[in-house]
């Protein structure tokens, strides 16, 4: 078995110190991923938001469409068995 030195110690230490340096890189890119993947999330939340309202004025506008439409049929309905002059 190999003698523990003070140099065996630094080396390992120095190998421990590089293998840190490159977990701290790597935890830096996940945090750089994270940060784009939420911001992605908030640009799709948006979009849908987007649609949501987009749909609740069309929905609106169809329901005053349907009102005018059965008002229209009711008012030729009446015309049909009204004397006309």
């Amino acid at each position: 078995m190999a003698e523990v030195t003070n140099e065996l110690m630094y080396e390992l230490l120095k190998k421990l110190n590089a293998r840190f340096d490159r977990v701290d890189a790597s935890l830096a890119e996940l945090r750089a991923e994270t940060n784009s993947l939420r911001g992605t999330m908030i640009a799709i939340q948006q979009d849908i938001h987007n649609i949501y309202t987009s749909l609740s004025r069309h929905e609106l506008r169809l329901d005053r469409i349907e009102n005018r439409l059965e008002l229209r049929e009711l008012q030729e309905a009446q015309s049909r068995f009204e004397p006309h002059p």
